[in-house]
């Protein structure tokens, strides 16, 4: 079966989590781009302009993946990339492209 991990990260961890997926043979590609977090849960953790503008810089990555593989790709994390993040996993019923 194949999900869909999602991992949200700090801007300064993307090049380094770029390369740690890239080396992984369980993943055939995934996407990045720049998002905001929101909420109380990073109250502690946000720097004082991220306090004044209620948001924090992040990077969202998401990869299609076999299920199997998700333990490999979080084990490497803190590791290969750092500290700090945040992944959940859905499973997806069907995946495709059109050619």
């Amino acid at each position: 079966m194949n999900t869909l991990l999602t991992l949200n990260i700090g801007p300064e961890q993307e090049e380094d989590l770029v390369d740690y997926l890239l080396e992984l043979a369980c993943i055939n590609g995934f996407s990045s781009w720049p998002v905001y977090g929101h909420g109380h849960g990073s109250a502690g953790r946000l720097s004082l302009a991220e306090q004044v503008t209620g948001r924090r810089k992040r990077v969202r990555v998401e990869i299609l993946l076999e299920a199997a593989a998700v333990a490999t790709v979080i084990e490497g994390l803190a590791a290969k990339v750092g500290r700090g993040i945040t992944w959940w996993q859905c499973d997806v019923s069907q995946a495709g492209r059109n050619e």
